[in-house]
């Protein structure tokens, strides 16, 4: 009996581990989930999110392209002169809310901490 238990609980850490590298092939790296989260304040132009996250124009377009081909964020081509590109999070994106506030009190703990500032 203790032996299916045991293998059980390998099953459910596979899968846990599975689901985790998962989302990490999709918003793990430096930039997505800073992306992310200056999306979440509203949509956005190239430039402005370049300028914002403080990403090179080439770096933003592989990690927006990513983003987009996982269904998180929108890209839509305004009909101005110039051009201009403006990128929204999806509905879908919704789901990593949690994730990002959690993260963010988690990293606002740590500097703390390691500031010693309160």
């Amino acid at each position: 009996m203790k032996n299916e238990k045991l293998e059980h609980n390998n099953d459910d850490c596979k899968k846990a581990r599975m689901a985790i590298k998962d989302t990490l092939d999709v918003v793990g790296g430096k930039w997505k989930l800073v992306i992310i989260s200056i999306l979440r304040f509203g949509k956005m132009r190239f430039k402005e999110l370049s300028r914002e996250a403080g990403i090179t124009p080439r770096v933003l377009s592989k990690e927006l392209k990513e983003l987009e081909m996982n269904g998180l964020v929108s890209r839509t081509v305004c009909d101005t002169r110039p051009v201009t590109v403006e990128y929204a999070l999806t509905p879908y994106s919704k789901g990593l809310e949690e994730l990002i506030d959690a993260m963010h009190q988690w990293g606002v703990s740590h500097r703390q901490r390691v500031t010693g500032r309160r």
